[in-house]
């Protein structure tokens, strides 16, 4: 069974039926575990790897919805490495080869590429909204809720806790009124109330929810003037023309063009840029037509691309998407992933995939960007539950001997008929 640092670590959970309101549970990591200290600068080929990942996941996102879709690869790819953590056999390969993720140094890399983001890390719920701040704020966490009735692998929740900081929650999910509000209070909390329950419908056969949520707000470098936004004409994807308030802007960016397509990365206060990529006006399908290996190319442009002046004029928006994340993974092959009793022992006994979601939203206005994102992956511990242990009453009269274990001697016998 797994350790915690206190002995009281169901407390914080349990607590949390009293109120009607209820706070997110104290993070709890293994115990004795520190997060390990790593150094980006080790990591090129494996960070570059992972960038190629989440555009291979962002693409199926899209992909999987019609008309406007918000999704965060980012934190899908985060989730499924946490799950990769603990996979073996068949399982494991699978994911290493259709996911595309490093077979070497894999959750050091990531530890690196976690580690990057918390130095822009903040509270969420310290936000104004209305007025995104001038240095990019991003939140990243980790979080699992396992079931107190189950056995929890060590090695898996010790590197959890060495490479993604992630805070483990021992809960009975058979209790659903006490287990749902606490995995709901903890994506409130880590999305600043953007989003305010876990993504998929909760089911108390599981044992398992391993959940990633992304927070960015973000004012622009240079923000756009409110009042040098108008209503303008946009071309929808049906091919109808609607008018949408359009943001106008001209500044230096990266900029650069390839067949079928133009894009920009527009600057946020640090660190951070819009990536927007426009196909041309003759490209069949449009927007869809994106793929992961022609965003893979219009990255490596822009990484190339020396900053020029780009006269801007972008729509605002508000939007948000939810997504069968299961269903996306089985479009991707991943069948015995989702599928194998064995090949995740090392985090539960017989453990099985059950449910896979995400929800996204983004909002895009004058002044800058907020975007949250959750991701959800709930499994079930499928292997047969031990007997229960045999129990006896001697609640009528019986025998009794006091005997020399050495030499099977009873050097007393005797029998109750009344124990008055």
């Amino acid at each position: 069974m797994f350790r915690f640092q206190r002995a009281i670590a169901l407390g914080a959970v349990m607590g949390l039926a009293a109120c009607a309101a209820p706070a997110p549970p104290e993070l709890l990591t293994a115990d004795g575990v520190e997060r390990a200290s790593v150094d980006r600068e080790a990591f090129p080929e494996e960070l570059a790897t992972f960038r190629d990942s989440a555009l291979r996941l962002g693409d199926a996102l899209l992909a999987s919805g019609e008309g406007n879709v918000i999704a965060s690869p980012g934190s899908l790819l985060i989730a499924l490495a946490m799950l990769r953590a603990g996979a073996s056999g068949e399982a494991a390969a699978e994911m290493d080869a259709l996911l595309g993720l490093p077979v070497a140094d894999r959750d050091q890399a990531m530890n690196a590429l976690l580690a990057s983001l918390e130095e822009y890390d903040g509270d969420p719920g310290s936000v104004d909204e209305e007025n995104p701040p001038a240095k990019p704020l991003v939140h990243t966490a980790n979080g699992l809720f396992v079931d107190k009735n189950v056995s929890t692998g060590q090695g898996y929740l010790d590197a959890l806790a060495e490479h993604y900081g992630t805070g483990v929650h021992p809960v009975d999910f058979r209790d659903e009124a006490v287990t749902k509000p606490a995995i709901d209070a903890w994506v409130n909390k880590n999305t600043g109330g953007r989003i305010e329950k876990a993504p998929a419908p909760y089911d108390p056969n599981n044992t398992f929810s391993l959940l990633n949520t992304v927070y960015f707000a973000a004012a622009w470098d240079i923000p756009f003037d409110a009042e040098g936004t108008s209503d303008e004409p946009f071309t929808t994807a049906a091919g109808g023309t609607i008018d949408v308030p359009m943001m106008h802007n001209m500044q230096e960016m990266a900029y650069a063009e390839g067949p079928g397509w133009q894009a920009v990365d527009l600057p946020y206060g640090e660190g951070f840029v819009m990536r927007l990529v426009l196909p041309a006006e003759d490209s069949d399908g449009g927007a869809g037509a994106l793929k992961a290996d022609r965003l893979a190319e219009v990255a490596r442009a822009l990484d190339a691309a020396n900053p020029e002046d780009v006269d801007l004029a972008l729509p605002t928006w508000d939007h948000k998407s939810h997504f069968d994340v299961r269903a996306i993974l089985e479009q991707l092959g991943l069948e015995k992933t989702l599928n194998t009793t064995r090949d995740f022992d090392a985090i539960q006994q017989g453990l099985m995939i059950t449910q896979a979601a995400q929800d996204a939203n983004i909002t895009v206005a004058e002044k800058g960007t907020v975007a949250a994102a959750v991701t959800q992956i709930n499994g079930m511990a499928t292997s047969v539950p031990p007997e229960p242990a045999r129990s006896i009453s001697f609640d009528r009269p019986f025998h009794y001997q006091i005997v020399h274990v050495g030499t099977g001697l009873p050097l007393f016998m005797g029998k109750v008929a009344d124990p008055r």
